[in-house]
């Protein structure tokens, strides 16, 4: 178990089982925390400063969420990334953020395309920054207003559990291969839902969010260490 990062200091004054929860859910889909790695309740509240209740208690929904395993005898540990679990991931949200861009380019306004252009420079920026991070905070939430916009937050939020795997391998997947190829895939879904064409910007979403099976087996195989075998 590594040393905590900065960003990941917990507020003692509040509850501290849910944000120890996002913060090890953060470091492993980030990869921060590598498949295999054991986890240690004594240890993890040690570095956290907290007793171990909540690391237990976040331990329980981290196996709820797939990304650790309790083995019998051992101990609890990260687990491996599921491929058929990202397939299926994309498969639905796919479908759902196909309706949500064809929803947004019937209904933008300037102001809704100005904002979008803002996201934009922004992922442009953090495309040409080493750590793969800003950048995934750009992307996901351009993905996030789009959902707002169509007024499907609640949709969105129904979207993460299942796609956790996947993004999992979008992090693999960023630090490994070109990150302007993908705002210039969101410049076109923008360029689409600008000009209010609701057939291009649904054709441009589904390219974009299929990137991930074509980026799937060559992450894999980069990094077979990350992945169950045989999926």
């Amino acid at each position: 178990m590594n040393k905590k990062c900065q960003a990941d200091i917990l507020d003692l004054k509040a509850a501290v089982g849910p944000q120890l929860y996002q913060a090890l859910y953060n470091r492993i889909v980030r990869g921060e925390l590598t498949p295999d790695t054991r986890l240690s309740e004594v240890e993890i509240a040690s570095v956290y400063g907290t007793s171990r209740q909540p690391v237990r208690e976040a331990f329980i929904k981290l196996v709820d969420a797939g990304l650790i395993e309790v083995r019998p005898q051992r101990g609890s540990y990260v687990r491996r990334i599921d491929p058929a679990a990202v397939r299926s991931a994309q498969f639905v949200r796919e479908a759902v953020e196909a309706d949500i861009v064809r929803y947004v380019a019937a209904q933008a306004t300037p102001a809704i395309c100005k904002e979008l252009e803002a996201m934009l420079t922004a992922q442009e920026e953090a495309a040409g920054i080493e750590d793969p991070r800003p950048f995934m905070a750009s992307d996901e939430a351009f993905h996030r207003k789009l959902a707002e916009i169509a007024e499907q937050g609640a949709g969105w939020a129904f979207l993460q559990p299942l796609k956790t795997q996947m993004d999992r391998v979008r992090h693999l997947s960023a630090s490994q291969f070109p990150r302007r190829d993908l705002v210039l895939q969101h410049r076109q879904i923008v360029d689409a839902i600008t000009a209010g064409d609701g057939n291009t910007a649904e054709r441009h979403m589904r390219k974009h969010l299929r990137r991930i099976l074509e980026d799937l087996p060559r992450v894999a195989a980069s990094v077979p260490e990350f992945f169950e075998l045989g999926k």
